[in-house]
């Protein structure tokens, strides 16, 4: 018999349960030849406006588990520093709690690491972001002060492990607290060339949404605008089966569904031109291949003629209008004036904010 798509009809809010029950059952049953698709028409709203953007910094070196584009998950593996491993035999003389501190100059082609101990007191206002200046006192022992111009981008509790070499010299290791080890990292412990101080940070999407990867030539930025799911069709599933009369107890028996789509008592079969149209609206080419990435809707807050400020990036700071927007690869087109002259410049929107 011929496979065919029809409307289910649900309780609005159940959509995505429903899907979830159904499919569970086509899968105990063996039925995914029967029925082999069922699809909850979303779309994917990207919201501009919000200045909350999760905003992650990792090393060259890190293994990223994502790209520029890609829709993660609350809890997603994002991406993996690499393990911390001994570089020279010895002995740990100091294991201590220190904050480290980076500062990178406004042009992001050069930054600087401090590595302060917590007994030194850092100055607790020196948040990610902040400008500071050569001169500024990083904390309350005059120790540590800055030498360049630049902004906050790191500001986080590290733990400072200092091995004494069999040479007589010291080797300095900052671990995250977040895979700081005491058992591994024990004063006095001896350690070999090569040895495992600590496992690789993992680093965690804290929010849903879509990906942007920025790469400066001292580290990468992994950007995460918040997004959400709108349904296309409230109350409505679409299902590809063989309809009689079992099939269609099989699917009118789950929960929360409240029957298909009927006329004068009979499943309404969609006609092949409908079939097509709301398949483009959910971002799938053909009827017959398994369901690909939804396309993504972008509900913007800028407009054309919007005055905005460029955040981050080469243009950091500058303030200028909006000419062009292009909705498809999240960019604006935003005319600023550099030395006097009105120049226009591509940004990504992740990277100003409406002013």
């Amino acid at each position: 018999m011929k496979r065919e798509w029809y409307i289910i009809h649900t309780i609005t809010g159940y959509e995505n349960k429903v899907k979830e029950n159904l499919e569970a059952k086509i899968k105990a049953q063996g039925y995914e030849s029967v029925i082999p698709h069922v699809v909850v028409l979303e779309e994917t709203i990207i919201d501009t406006s919000s200045k909350s953007l999760e905003r992650h910094i990792v090393s060259h070196d890190a293994k990223l588990h994502v790209s520029n584009g890609k829709d993660v998950e609350k809890g997603d593996l994002i991406a993996e520093e690499p393990a911390i491993k001994v570089r020279r035999d010895g002995t740990i003389s100091e294991v201590s709690n220190a904050r480290r501190i980076v500062i990178e100059t406004t042009d992001k082609k050069f930054s600087k690491t401090y590595v302060i101990p917590e007994s030194a007191k850092p100055i607790s206002g020196l948040r990610i972001g902040a400008n500071v200046f050569q001169g500024t006192f990083l904390a309350s022992s005059d120790e540590y002060i800055c030498d360049i111009d630049g902004k906050v981008v790191i500001n986080e509790k590290v733990k400072k492990v200092v091995v004494r070499t069999v040479l007589g010299d010291e080797d300095t290791y900052v671990i995250h607290v977040d895979v700081f080890n005491s058992s591994v990292c024990k004063k006095g412990l001896v350690l070999k060339a090569g040895q495992i101080l600590a496992e690789g940070r993992k680093i965690f999407a804290k929010s849903t949404g879509r990906v942007a990867v920025v790469d400066y030539p001292t580290r990468k930025e992994i950007v995460i605008q918040k997004t959400k799911k709108r349904k296309l069709y409230p109350g409505y599933l679409f299902v590809e089966m063989i309809m009689n009369d079992h099939t269609w107890e099989f699917v009118r028996g789950t929960p929360f569904v409240m029957g298909f789509v009927s006329a004068g008592g009979r499943p309404l079969p969609l006609k092949p031109q409908e079939v097509h149209y709301i398949m483009r609206l959910a971002g799938l080419e053909e009827v017959q291949q398994q369901a690909k990435p939804q396309v993504t809707k972008v509900e913007l807050e800028i407009q054309v003629g919007d005055s905005v400020k460029i955040i981050t990036g080469p243009f950091e700071g500058f303030v200028g209008l909006v000419k062009d927007v292009d909705e498809e690869k999240q960019e604006l087109k935003v005319n600023i004036t550099i030395f006097g002259r009105e120049t226009p410049v591509t940004v990504h929107v992740s990277e100003v904010e409406k002013i």
